[in-house]
């Protein structure tokens, strides 16, 4: 299969059903809480520490698995990935005990921080002309893989129970496994760079901790970590309690909720996507194009949302119209990110540098829903809400305005380095 058109888009239909059943496989655990309660007679208290154990481990790993995949072969290390989250979902069906589940659950978390080894495998697939479409075709996955989730569990879990249900998913993570270990090749780190395009031999650049104190000097890295941590305030503030927000202060009933949230998922889903187009069209034009566009849209989504969140009440068809159009750019930003640090990162270290972006994330995604219910306490879910998304957005604005004006050196830094490689590749 080479490396020829279609075979790359093979590995990228590969690496969506993989991202797509995988965050359903990680999502269930939401809609399956009440079954999995009443399993082991556990109250809200230990069944939040269920969710956290595995959101913890994901956390720690993160720097590990991106050493792992910078310095060996990513495809194989995806295998692998995929088959611990078939046999750790596996452990959690059979799992006899609370303790046990816990534990199970936990483990669960190993797989979840494989993420970086795939974008940056993919960026040796793709130039950096396209790269920001492909990642948020793949970022689809998120929003999509609820919505199954959600369906999975509402239909499956009544007739066949939670642990059949996680029997499934676990079956298919063990399949993809195999299909990625022997149909997925490891391209050449850096193969789809402009400068290194077309030639055979480029070189051994094997991956040092050199080059990550390197990394952690450029400005905009560091920027972008800074916008990483607000950045998921807002993703995660709504997607935690705005179905309560909902419920409870907006008196929405089951049905209502669904009728608003389904449209506005599935154009959540589609922001990723158009994002990714807006973000490599600009870039063609000029090296801030993506981050400029990251710049808009989140003071844009800080605009809607305001205008949404003070829709009267009673007005319950406006107010649902607003969020849809709202969720279009809530998620603008995501696939540009990605794409802007492997703009500016050596092939070599490109799986630390997203690990470690991703690490960050994982932070303010952990303390935003915490902060919100602090604030809702002392006022209201639509005072937590507004104001911890709009000013999230406000300051990731200002931070996305600085990395764009510093984007370009450190693209231009890049680039000098391919440059050379290219001339000791065909001096060899």
């Amino acid at each position: 299969m080479g490396t020829s058109r279609r075979y790359r888009w093979y590995v990228v239909f590969i690496f969506f059903l993989f991202m797509l059943l995988h965050q359903s496989d990680r999502l269930l655990i939401a809609p399956l809480t009440t079954p999995i309660m009443e399993t082991f007679g556990i109250n809200e208290a230990q069944m939040g520490a269920i969710v956290t154990g595995a959101l913890l481990v994901s956390a720690i790993l993160h720097p590990l698995w991106g050493y792992l995949y910078d310095r060996f072969s990513r495809a194989k290390l995806l295998a692998a990935a995929s088959a611990i989250w078939g046999s750790t979902t596996w452990l959690s069906a059979i799992a006899p005990t609370y303790s046990s589940f816990l534990a199970a659950r936990a483990t669960t978390g190993i797989d979840d921080s494989a993420y970086p080894g795939l974008y940056s495998l993919l960026s040796d697939y793709f130039g950096p002309e396209i790269r920001g479409k492909i990642y948020g075709l793949l970022q689809l996955t998120q929003p999509i893989g609820y919505m199954i989730g959600l369906v999975v569990a509402t239909f499956l879990a009544a007739s066949i129970g939670w642990r059949a249900v996680f029997y499934i998913t676990g079956s298919l993570g063990l399949l993809l496994a195999l299909v990625i270990f022997l149909t997925v090749r490891e391209p050449q780190r850096g193969g789809s760079e402009p400068e290194l395009k077309g030639l055979e031999d480029l070189g051994v650049h094997r991956f040092n901790f050199r080059l990550v104190l390197d990394l952690l000097r450029k400005r905009t890295i560091l920027l972008l970590f800074a916008q990483g941590f607000v950045g998921v305030f807002p993703w995660t503030v709504i997607t935690f309690w705005f179905f309560r927000y909902l419920e409870t202060e907006r008196g929405f009933d089951q049905n209502a909720i669904l009728v608003t949230l389904v449209p506005t998922i599935l154009v959540l889903a589609a922001g990723y996507f158009i994002g990714g187009v807006l973000g490599d069209y600009f870039y063609k034009r000029t090296r801030r194009g993506r981050l400029l566009v990251s710049m808009v849209s989140v003071l844009t989504g800080a605009i809607l949302l305001v205008i949404t969140m003070n829709v009267p009440f009673e007005n319950q068809a406006f107010f649902s119209i607003m969020l849809v159009i709202t969720a279009l750019f809530i998620p603008f930003a995501a696939p540009n990110v990605v794409s802007t640090v492997h703009d500016i990162t050596l092939p070599e270290v490109r799986s630390t540098a997203l690990a470690l972006q991703l690490l960050i994330e994982n932070g303010g995604a952990a303390l935003a829903p915490f902060i919100a219910g602090l604030i809702a306490v002392r006022a209201s879910l639509h005072t937590a809400i507004l104001s911890l998304c709009v000013g999230a957005w406000i300051v990731g604005a200002v931070i996305l305005a600085v990395a764009a004006y510093n984007v370009p050196a450190d693209i231009e830094v890049l680039h000098q380095a391919l440059s050379e490689r290219a001339e000791e590749a065909r001096a060899h």
